[in-house]
């Protein structure tokens, strides 16, 4: 799948990353940014037919939660996780861009490398 919001590289990197970390657990990736959406990798046992749009509108929501949870007593905000059905959603924000990865069950620590792999991704591209 090709992007217009990145370069072939990076959507290969952020892929590559995430499956480094998932392995065959990995559903799909999607980057995001308050405006666009693009969908980096779907699994090839999944159907093209998920509402992408839908799911990044919802997923924008975390950008306000970046400044929503300033100065909590519960240290800074890094990551989410949504549990469905038939799999998981992890959303990583940085700055004004993130990801979303969908992927079958997965332990905690998994989550938690999954979030700080894509986090280290998404501060490189602004650099």
């Amino acid at each position: 799948m090709s992007s217009d919001l990145l370069s072939d590289a990076t959507e290969t990197e952020l892929v590559r990353t995430t499956r480094a970390v998932v392995g065959d657990g990995v559903r799909s990736v999607t980057y995001f940014t308050p405006d666009d959406v693009d969908q980096l990798y779907l699994r090839d046992d999944l159907e093209p037919d998920a509402d992408v749009a839908g799911f990044a509108d919802t997923e924008r929501l975390g950008f306000r939660s970046q400044t929503d949870y300033d100065d909590s007593e519960l240290g800074d905000y890094t990551f989410t996780i949504r549990v469905f059905d038939h799999g998981y959603l992890t959303r990583v924000i940085h700055d004004d861009h993130g990801v979303f990865v969908t992927t079958d069950p997965l332990t905690r620590d998994r989550f938690e490398e999954l979030a700080a792999a894509l986090h280290e991704e998404l501060r490189a591209l602004d650099d």
